[in-house]
């Protein structure tokens, strides 16, 4: 079975539009939040050691959502980060946003690339974080993949 990191959330009022459902954009800060407590949980010293004291980061490269029901303010769902796949400086993550019956509200998929806060250029992906990563996936259902683009 795939591990998946799961946080309950309830959706704000600062969340949404003044229809009253998720501002689309919102997601993908719900999303950041999520990724940072992700890294928290696998990694000693948690996300701001990483780019604060080690001073790698962890930007977008691509990314891609599907918007599949409405989120309203109050309603309680959940989100959701697996990681999709490992490279030598990149990985895929999904994120997924759902409720409590399981539906689907919106799924992104992500690639971020990790880089020198001192170069601002990619590098391997740090081998403390990269076995964090490994133990926190099932190696079964992970594509590890060698070569990058």
């Amino acid at each position: 079975m795939k591990n998946i990191f799961t946080l309950p959330y309830r959706i704000r009022f600062s969340d949404c539009d003044p229809a009253g459902i998720v501002f689309y954009p919102q997601y993908f800060v719900m999303f950041n939040d999520l990724l940072e407590a992700w890294v928290d949980s696998i990694l000693d010293g948690g996300f701001a050691h990483y780019i604060g004291q080690s001073r790698f980061g962890l930007p977008v490269v691509n990314l891609q959502a599907d918007f599949k029901a409405i989120s309203r303010m109050g309603d309680d769902v959940f989100l959701q980060l697996e990681v999709e796949r490992i490279g030598d400086k990149s990985l895929g993550l999904i994120y997924r946003c759902v409720d409590a019956s399981d539906q689907l509200r919106m799924e992104a998929r992500q690639t971020l690339v990790t880089t020198s806060l001192v170069t601002h250029k990619a590098v391997p992906i740090p081998t403390e974080l990269k076995a964090a990563i490994r133990n926190f996936c099932n190696p079964t259902q992970l594509q590890v993949q060698r070569s990058e683009t």
